[in-house]
């Protein structure tokens, strides 16, 4: 039998193998099927600083970050720490953002709820400025 613990980390890394799709190619159905009725999101810079809420709202942001990163995001995962419900990716990204050579270092944190993602927190290493 599969523990609560060993659960929660299969959930989140299915929905880090979808976020990390979405980043990859704009498409974020899989990973949106994922996520609770109720998702909450906060991100540290740009149009979308802060927290946020609902499906729909994600929705936004993800297609958005899909504009910033039109050519695709490549995301190297360097660590997996699970606390409880949370499972914390540590990744580095490279590719460009807005036409420009980007490449950065974050932590996606997912937690998991009734088999799906509620809340989801992303910590850059290095801040960029996104003009809305």
């Amino acid at each position: 039998m599969i523990s609560d613990s060993e659960n929660t980390l299969a959930i989140a890394n299915l929905a880090f193998e979808a976020w990390k799709m979405g980043l990859a190619t704009g498409n974020w159905e899989s990973f949106l099927k994922l996520l609770t009725e109720d998702f909450t999101f906060s991100f540290p810079v740009g149009k979308y600083q802060g927290i946020h809420q609902g499906k729909e709202s994600a929705k936004e942001f993800f297609e958005y970050v899909s504009k910033i990163y039109s050519e695709g995001l490549e995301v190297d995962l360097k660590r997996t720490i699970q606390a409880d419900q949370t499972v914390i990716f540590e990744v580095e990204s490279s590719g460009k953002m807005l036409g420009q050579a980007y490449h950065n270092q974050a932590s996606v944190f997912f937690e998991v709820r009734d088999e799906k993602i509620y809340n989801y927190r992303e910590y850059l290493a290095v801040f960029y400025r996104i003009n809305p």
